[in-house]
């Protein structure tokens, strides 16, 4: 979650990450209800968690923002891309493996009105997630995530040239769409989990399921993921042979803050 709110332009990881507690708490009081010691032990897992991922996984993450700096500071090549892409989900999964872990005990306890009330903010999110994602025709949606796009590269470079932003478009105009498929995922991932909930399950199965949530993927979305990928890693390192200088500094000094800031977290 720290590693979302840094991606997204938080102004300092330390804020983001000595705050990621309270976030997760306000973030599973959103979709249920717990009461007493309920309330009690899933405050006792977060701070478990946080301690657990400060220990094991901060040092990781230190090691690939320098990594990531050094890569880019040569620039980046597809395999640059790929090795970063690779490294964040590992880190991801034995994040969610730990996470699931010290969920399940509680989730395996919750009453039915509880799962009930997990399943009506799913369908709420899913609801959101259509309006964002989904709305308007192909022409739209296309125009829609060039935009996204864009913004998420300028918050790293700074303003973009009209020859980069065409490259953006060119991109987005080639790209599989992927947005149907990725409803069809996340509402496949909720049913099997919530599933796992209901049957009590959760000690049993849910860590190495969440871990390895793209196990059952349809075949369809793993293709068309694929060739996105693959063409997403040649973007990027086509993009970064048109970065100005400036850009460059600018993203290499991005970098290197946000690897003394994490430094600074791990040494605590």
């Amino acid at each position: 979650m720290a590693l979302a709110a840094l991606l997204g332009g938080c102004s300092t990881v330390r804020f983001a990450y000595d705050n990621a507690d309270s976030y997760v708490r306000w973030k599973v009081a959103s979709y249920v209800d717990l009461q007493g010691e309920a309330a009690e032990e899933a405050d006792d897992r977060i701070d478990e968690f946080h301690a657990w991922h400060r220990k094991n996984e901060l040092p990781k993450y230190v090691t690939l923002a320098r990594e990531a700096s050094r890569r880019f500071a040569d620039g980046l090549s597809r395999e640059d891309a790929l090795w970063g892409y690779d490294s964040v989900r590992v880190q991801a999964r034995e994040s969610l493996r730990k996470a699931a872990e010290l969920a399940a005990p509680l989730l395996d306890r919750l009453t039915p009105e509880q799962v009930a009330q997990i399943e009506r903010r799913l369908a709420e999110d899913n609801r959101q997630f259509y309006r964002t994602n989904l709305r308007g025709s192909e022409r739209e949606r296309r125009n829609r995530r060039a935009r996204i796009m864009v913004e998420r590269l300028e918050d790293w470079v700074g303003k973009l040239t009209q020859a980069q932003v065409e490259r953006v478009r060119e991109f987005v105009e080639r790209a599989p769409a992927l947005e149907e498929l990725r409803d069809r995922e996340r509402k496949r991932l909720q049913r099997e989990v919530i599933a796992l909930i209901r049957a009590r399950s959760a000690q049993k199965s849910l860590p190495e399921h969440i871990a390895n949530w793209d196990r059952n993927r349809e075949p369809g979305f793993a293709a068309a993921l694929d060739t996105w990928r693959e063409q997403y890693f040649g973007f990027l390192s086509d993009f970064d042979r048109t970065l100005t200088a400036e850009q460059r500094a600018r993203v290499l000094a991005t970098l290197r803050r946000y690897t003394e800031e994490l430094e600074a977290l791990a040494a605590r």
